[in-house]
């Protein structure tokens, strides 16, 4: 048997040295390949999945066309298997190593949800059920326990649901609950309304709290048809609760009627006498009738006082005031007897 000589144990040495060289070039060129994918994707790490879970997936899927390197460099790396649970947006382009560090980010796909000013509560609740990315928990819960969730009051001393969620857009990530979006929505309305009403001197003001403040506001929302009259709607409302005379506005006796309201107020429904008929009830109705948004709470608050009383809808969406009753039966006839068109809306269809 011969013996190695020091030239070819350097020989072999050598050799060595060039595969393990090439084995990494090569182990590196794969990690740095980019993903077999031609468009972007939605990829869900869902809970309690692992690292290697997520790797035999995306090999089943395509994805990756080989594991090895991946794996090997998770070991060496084991801080970038952390994945975190969630929908992730996996781009053109990006390879193995990127990918992990996508998904360790937690930097998951965000939908968004609205709930526009002047809706009831029922409605809300309605278009987040809609809604297949959040996990819906609310369907089988009755209102009081859906108020006991976000207020985190016992079930006896909950708030009434109406008005008390803000109208806003909502950004969230799949899993997220609509519970969750109605506690945000719940905290933010709290948070306004009591910036709000820190705002201003409540000595000059009719109401006695900021609930009052908010159903005022809620009327003013439904009553309004363009932006800018906000103020002054407010202004007729509040001028009209200083002189003890009834509000007088169809929105709180359409929510009286609840779902009897078939599109159209009758001179019964004026007449029948509900909680929120302010047609036959002095003041503001016992709760909120909508969900008002910010400027509908600040003009009750800084309402514009210019001796209107009254207003009747011209049927462009604005509004025409009155001082007096007998301008504002000219003002009825001019706009809603005589001069009615066919095209005729009380509000747009959009807010200017």
């Amino acid at each position: 048997m011969r013996f190695l000589t020091r030239r070819n144990i350097g020989a072999i040495v050598g050799l060595v040295l060039m595969v393990a060289v090439g084995a990494f070039a090569y182990w590196k060129q794969l990690l740095s390949t980019p993903l077999s994918i031609k468009e972007p994707m939605i990829y869900e790490v869902r809970q309690g999945m692992g690292a290697n879970q997520v790797v035999a997936q995306l090999q089943e899927s395509g994805v990756l066309a080989k594991v090895w390197p991946l794996k090997i460099w998770l070991k060496l790396n084991p801080d970038k298997a952390a994945v975190k649970a969630g929908e992730y947006q996996i781009p053109i382009g990006v390879n193995a190593c990127e990918l992990m560090a996508l998904l360790v980010s937690g930097n998951t796909v965000h939908y968004q949800v609205t709930l526009p000013e002047g809706l009831r509560f029922s409605e809300a609740l309605a278009i987040l059920q809609q809604q297949d990315k959040l996990t819906i928990q609310s369907a089988e819960m009755s209102y009081p326990e859906i108020m006991q969730y976000v207020s985190g009051r016992p079930l006896s001393r909950v708030p009434h649901h109406e008005g008390q969620f803000f109208p806003d857009t909502y950004q969230f990530y799949k899993g997220v609950s609509d519970l969750q979006i109605l506690k945000r929505a719940y905290d933010k309305m709290q948070r306004v309304l009591d910036e709000e009403w820190q705002q201003v001197d409540s000595v000059a003001q009719p109401y006695d709290n900021a609930y009052q403040v908010l159903i005022m506001a809620s009327i003013i929302e439904k009553e309004t048809g363009v932006a800018y009259e906000r103020p002054r709607i407010a202004g007729v409302f509040v001028q009209r609760l200083q002189q003890r005379m009834r509000l007088q506005t169809d929105p709180t006796v359409i929510y009286g009627l609840g779902d009897r309201y078939q599109g159209n107020i009758t001179r019964r429904h004026l007449q029948e006498k509900t909680a929120y008929n302010t047609y036959r009830i002095n003041g503001l109705p016992p709760t909120p009738i909508a969900l008002p948004g910010r400027e509908a709470i600040h003009a009750a608050l800084h309402p514009l006082k210019d001796g209107s009383l009254y207003f009747v809808a011209r049927g462009d969406g604005s509004h025409e005031f009155s001082s007096t009753l007998e301008a504002h039966n000219r003002a009825v006839r001019r706009y809603q007897i005589d001069k009615r068109k066919k095209n005729y809306q009380s509000a747009p269809t959009t807010q200017n």
